[in-house]
Order: C-alpha cells, then sequence, then structure tokens
C-alpha cells in the first residue's frame, strides 16, 4: 500500500530572503538548486564519491551562505560519510536525504 501524505511537505525558506541587499541573489541559488540537484545525482550515478563530498561540501557552505541552514547538516552528513568511508549504501542514504532536503528549497 503506498504511503501518502496528509500536508504538503515542509518547505524551506531563507533566512536572508526579506533583505533587500541578498533577496536577489538568495533566488539565484534557489533558481540554480534543480542544477545543484542533478550535478549530485550525476555524481552519485558514477560513483564518483570524490567529486560527490567535494559537491556536498560546496553545497553546505552555499546553503548557509545564503541564509538556507536547514541543507548545511544534510550536505554535512553527506561530505562526511563519503569521506569516512562508509559503506555505499549510507552514502546512498546520506545522499537521497539530501536531494530530498535540496528540494524542499523556495524562496517566496
Amino acid at each position: 500500500m503506498p504511503v501518502t501524505l496528509e500536508s504538503p511537505p515542509e518547505e524551506y525558506r531563507s533566512s536572508l530572503a526579506s533583505d533587500p541587499d541578498l533577496s536577489e541573489l538568495v533566488a539565484l541559488f534557489v533558481e540554480e538548486m534543480p542544477d545543484r540537484v542533478r550535478d549530485l545525482q550525476t555524481q552519485f550515478q558514477l560513483s564518483d564519491w570524490d567529486q560527490l563530498a567535494r559537491l556536498a561540501h560546496q553545497l553546505k557552505g552555499a546553503a548557509g551562505s545564503y541564509g538556507f541552514d536547514q541543507i548545511t547538516p544534510f550536505a554535512a552528513a553527506l561530505e562526511t560519510t563519503i569521506r569516512s568511508g562508509e559503506p555505499v549504501v549510507r552514502v546512498r542514504d546520506a545522499f537521497q536525504q539530501l536531494v530530498l532536503a535540496c528540494c524542499k528549497v523556495r524562496f517566496n
């Protein structure tokens, strides 16, 4: 039996979105998120763990810089899981959690 959600999934919004000096940059970060997710997916499919860890590291810093602190722990978990040599199943789980978190990013 499929699982259904009774309410829409939580959305992540930037703590900086209302800052007039930063709102355009935050909007651009959100707009570019699908490309970042595609890059993560490509590296995962290629099993290029070094590059995947680098992308997770970059996303960890960028998400925090743009006020999406909700994403940072997921990116950090993926990076740490890869760098510590965890089994592929754990890398996959951390990867999936990060992708799901990235899909919750919204601007308005």
